[in-house]
């Protein structure tokens, strides 16, 4: 019999998964707004709990004051790349000189920052409560509780990065990791939340084997990590050609970003191609009604929009709303495959079980 505290958890667990995806969005609208050194320093802005609304509120020295603070914060960075044996991002760090350039007040890249950061310390509250009532599995699942844990300590982690971003002046390579661990903070969540539902509901329909579905179902899940990964990189480079090009000439930065994009756009036709065929394996393997059926109509309805607002992207010179929704779209489609291929591993698994 399910527990109050077990009820609470798998409520608590998708909120934090729906609340974790409102961070993801809010990094989006961050970064397509070029808000990303709206607060020059972590965890506060500019020294303080709560954010000024203009320049007389700041010292006269601010920008020289958090430029000397990144340099040094950067340096024991550096330092501790060297220890890990990486002396060539160390020395990129190093020698960046883009970290000298202070950034000009801008009282609402400053708020949009600081909001985004409040949202993140809500999902902080929320993955805590939540990996406390997980134990109230530890009797039926060592692995949520110990999961749940671990996402703490993923998050804490996720959290220092924030602020190398922020000191770094959001160099590349450090963006691509800050989005991969917000990409598995999210799978831990999902899984956890899947799990405790399968020891609570375990009325499943046992299939016929079929390892050739839950094959293409998770090469589909890795190639959209791929395809993640890419649009990232492809998002690197055009902010370093918008720089380039003092932020002018905006319809001309994608074309300069050379072969990387189209790699991407032309992924996006493999990745539509190989869900295509994974709809069809799990429509014939179950009911319309099914959740495997349902999460691969979302998948494919996901990647429709995703593909749309790719065009937009290319042929209206990279709105920042249509980039947000790019985001959005993306870890959501990360979301709904990493469900299906949970929720189809769990019915074959019942097969074997049987």
């Amino acid at each position: 019999m399910i527990s109050k505290a077990q009820k609470t958890f798998i409520k608590l667990n998708f909120i934090t998964i729906i609340v974790t995806l409102v961070v993801i969005l809010a990094g989006a609208l961050v970064r397509t707004t070029g808000a990303g050194m709206g607060c020059p320093d972590w965890p506060k802005c500019f020294d303080q709990y709560i954010p000024p609304t203009s320049l007389d509120q700041l010292p006269a020295d601010y920008k020289l004051k958090y430029v000397e603070q990144r340099v040094k914060k950067n340096n024991k960075f550096a330092d501790f790349l060297d220890k890990i044996g990486r002396n060539s991002l160390a020395n990129d760090i190093r020698n960046d000189k883009s970290i000298l350039i202070p950034e000009d007040f801008n009282a609402l890249k400053t708020w949009t920052e600081y909001l985004n950061r409040l949202v993140g310390a809500v999902t902080g509250v929320f993955l805590l409560t939540t990996a406390i009532y997980s134990f109230s599995f530890r009797s039926q699942s060592k692995r949520i509780y110990i999961l749940s844990v671990l996402n703490i300590f993923v998050v804490v982690y996720q959290a220092w990065l924030g602020s190398i971003v922020v000191s770094t002046n959001l160099t590349q390579w450090i963006v691509t990791i800050h989005m991969l661990l917000a990409l598995l903070i999210l799978a831990i969540s999902i899984y956890t939340y899947h799990f405790a539902k399968q020891i609570i509901d375990s009325s499943d329909v046992a299939l016929e084997k079929q390892k050739r579905l839950i094959f293409f179902v998770l090469i589909s899940f890795a190639i959209t990590i791929f395809q993640i990964v890419i649009g990232t990189e492809v998002r690197e480079m055009i902010d370093n050609v918008a720089r380039n090009f003092n932020f002018q000439e905006r319809n001309t930065w994608i074309t300069k970003v050379g072969d990387l994009f189209n790699y991407h756009r032309d992924l996006a036709l493999v990745v539509t191609a190989i869900n295509l065929w994974v709809y069809k394996l799990i429509k014939d393997k179950f009911t319309a009604h099914s959740l495997p059926t349902k999460f691969s109509k979302l998948v494919l309805l996901l990647i429709c929009v995703q593909l749309l607002t790719g065009i937009v992207m290319s042929y209206f010179a990279l709105p920042p709303a249509a980039q947000a929704v790019h985001i959005l779209i993306s870890t959501l489609l990360f979301c709904s495959q990493f469900y299906l291929l949970l929720v189809v591993n769990r019915n074959l698994q019942t097969y074997y079980s049987n």
